[in-house]
């Protein structure tokens, strides 16, 4: 199976690359984060490691997801992942970051399309009751009316928004996702699945079915060892396969999520659990999840 996987052309939907330097956070002294101990990580993370790895892997194509630089900086970031694309041709899509709360974000949106290869946006959303997977400043930011007129200025310009959340805020996603029935919403990390319970389960699940039943909400099979710190089949395939039992293939693409999911595993240990877990579908089905969802989402074709 593994060397079946390596030969299949890949879409990798999630990665980072990162200069140290530009990241306050990951460069000061360590506090406890949501992936544990990350000293590995304080490091330059760069495209030709990034694609040593990846490529060996079969991966054809990638997009590039923001890495938090400072509040001035963000244009910066897009600019400067624009360059690596531009010298290496890698990475194939950006999603940088705005703040949807502000008041000319529209412009801010406008500079950073003067970068052929932006996509997207990722405001992180997510919040929880412990701190250290907390990242927005309140748990329904979502439904704030100048943080949805944000929004809308992303729809018009055609990008996608990258939606990252818990189970318990999926409701509200839903409702979100119905109501810009017109921009596409792809959901982080399978929706984080954090509470393992059998009440942990239910949330998760009534939440994703809410999502599921918007047509405009995809889905990325990526980050799926945050909370446990490991890369399984038995920890990763019962995520994957009831997440393309509500969404489908179509709906559903890898992602990797490196280099923070490097620091429980390699990238080709990545790329054969995941494989591992989607050998139960068709041929068709495993290139839609491998390939295709992310190059139709991302128009990378």
């Amino acid at each position: 199976m593994k060397d079946e996987v390596a030969v299949r052309p890949i879409v990798d939907a999630h990665h980072h690359i990162w200069r140290l330097a530009d990241l306050p956070w990951l460069s000061g002294p360590p506090e406890p984060r949501i992936f544990g101990d990350y000293q590995a990580m304080r490091r330059d993370y760069l495209i030709d490691e990034y694609l040593a790895e990846a490529r060996a892997a079969g991966v054809m194509k990638s997009v590039y997801v923001q890495t938090n630089w400072p509040p001035a900086q963000h244009l910066a970031e897009v600019a400067w992942v624009q360059s690596v694309a531009d010298g290496r041709g890698f990475p194939h899509a950006i999603v940088g970051y705005a703040d949807l709360s502000w008041p000319e974000v529209g412009a801010h949106l406008d500079a950073m399309r003067g970068h052929p290869n932006l996509r997207g946006i990722r405001q992180q959303l997510h919040w929880h009751r412990n701190e250290r997977y907390r990242f927005a400043s309140r748990p329904d930011l979502m439904n704030d009316p100048g943080w949805r007129r944000g929004l809308a200025e992303v729809g018009r310009r055609g990008l996608i928004f990258e939606l990252q959340v818990f189970a318990d805020q999926m409701a509200d996603s839903a409702r979100l996702a119905r109501d810009h029935p017109h921009l596409s919403f792809v959901l982080m990390h399978a929706g984080m699945l954090e509470d393992r319970s059998v009440q942990g389960w239910a949330a998760w699940r009534r939440g994703m079915r809410g999502l599921a039943g918007c047509p405009n909400v995809f889905v990325k099979l990526s980050g799926l060892g945050t909370f446990e710190h490991r890369c399984a089949v038995d920890l990763w395939r019962p995520v994957i396969e009831e997440t393309l039992g509500m969404f489908g293939s179509r709906r559903c693409m890898f992602g990797s999520n490196v280099p923070v999911e490097m620091l429980w595993a390699s990238y080709a240990d990545i790329i054969a659990v995941t494989g591992e877990c989607l050998s139960y579908l068709s041929d068709a089905e495993q290139t839609h999840v491998w390939y295709d969802t992310a190059a139709r989402v991302y128009q990378l074709d």
